[in-house]
């Protein structure tokens, strides 16, 4: 705990030491003293309780009053210590180096009762104002951080908020109904939580950016995307631009989860041997997102029944998957499907 009015005096003259405490006792101060540099040294770094000034002679043997100014304002925890210098020498030489040491001030003995109380107590006081302001300046930046953590959380919620509901809108134009969007969002979390690579941020951000994975089929012809059967070559060029729409859309924010949207967007379709689109990149080329929403996606459209099929058996989707690992699917993403089958199906079941 940090007393106030708290001063060190050093001086190699007890009689000096004791004229000093005399005077400054009418300022209630509480002392503290040291007849050599050294003794000052050691009595600043042990004690427990800061120091607001330092009475400094000059004239010491071993190791004089410049030098212990100099050590201690190396020093960054006694830097900010005012000292004022107490000496007999008046030569303007002395004077500056005193000054160009740190020193705040300079009082030539013998010193007057009424000049050494005024200028320890404009020292102090100035010595207290910069330490409030610090700590106000402390005070501001940790209540600047907290409210940027707020309003990041804020800004988060609304992403969050936002995609929700664009999906959800997907979803009713979709002839996939269901959650599947939601499904995927769970197993795609849980893929990132298993993936050595991976942490926590990595689970929320697939967790709430992967159910933009189709938004960008929105810009996609209502006669081209719920069309009944396989597509014409040139309706699938069309219907494969949904990705890059998206991206492009998606791209333009600087927000952490809608970029993540974007990248997932725009990868997800990718295959590992490179015959996705719409880059055809392949292997670790693809984004991780991409990799974990490309296998999250078949796994759960396999799983259930879509307008132009029924759902697969899980051990026919298994069989799916394990042979189009390393041609389709990441084969680390489908090694950690496999083992932990039970919480992946867990999710399917999931209406």
């Amino acid at each position: 705990m940090t007393s106030q009015n708290r001063i060190l005096i050093v001086d190699d003259v007890p009689e000096n030491i004791q004229m000093a405490m005399n005077i400054l006792q009418e300022g209630n101060y509480e002392f503290s003293y040291a007849q050599n540099g050294s003794e000052a040294l050691s009595i600043i770094e042990s004690e427990q309780e800061e120091f607001e000034l330092i009475l400094l002679d000059v004239m010491m043997p071993i190791m004089d009053g410049f030098e212990v100014c100099e050590k201690l304002k190396s020093l960054p925890q006694w830097s900010d210590i005012p000292i004022i210098f107490l000496t007999a020498r008046t030569d303007i030489d002395s004077i500056t180096r005193g000054f160009e040491l740190g020193g705040a001030d300079y009082v030539t003995k013998p010193f007057h009762a009424s000049e050494l109380l005024a200028r320890v107590r404009t020292n102090t006081d100035n010595y207290r104002a910069k330490k409030a302001l610090k700590q106000l300046n402390i005070d501001l930046e940790i209540k600047s951080k907290f409210e940027k953590a707020r309003l990041t959380t804020e800004l988060e919620d609304n992403q969050k908020e936002m995609i929700w509901m664009l999906t959800e809108l997907m979803e009713a134009t979709s002839d996939e109904t269901g959650k599947h969007i939601r499904r995927v969002a769970e197993i795609s979390s849980l893929l990132a939580h298993y993936h050595p690579s991976m942490n926590g941020e990595d689970e929320i951000a697939l967790y709430h950016a992967s159910p933009m994975h189709d938004i960008g089929k929105m810009t996609i012809p209502p006669h081209i995307l719920h069309k009944p059967g396989r597509y014409t070559e040139e309706e699938f060029e069309i219907m494969k631009k949904h990705t890059s729409n998206a991206y492009h859309l998606l791209s333009k924010s600087d927000r952490r989860l809608i970029k993540s949207a974007a990248t997932i967007a725009y990868e997800h379709h990718e295959k590992w041997n490179g015959t996705g689109y719409p880059r055809g990149l392949k292997g670790n080329e693809i984004h991780i997102y991409g990799r974990i929403v490309a296998l999250a996606d078949v796994f759960d459209a396999l799983t259930h029944a879509r307008s132009y099929k029924e759902a697969w058996a899980i051990d026919d989707v298994v069989i799916y998957i394990k042979a189009h690992s390393e041609t389709q699917f990441d084969p680390q993403l489908v090694d950690i499907l496999l083992e932990h089958l039970d919480e992946f199906v867990a999710i399917s079941n999931i209406s």
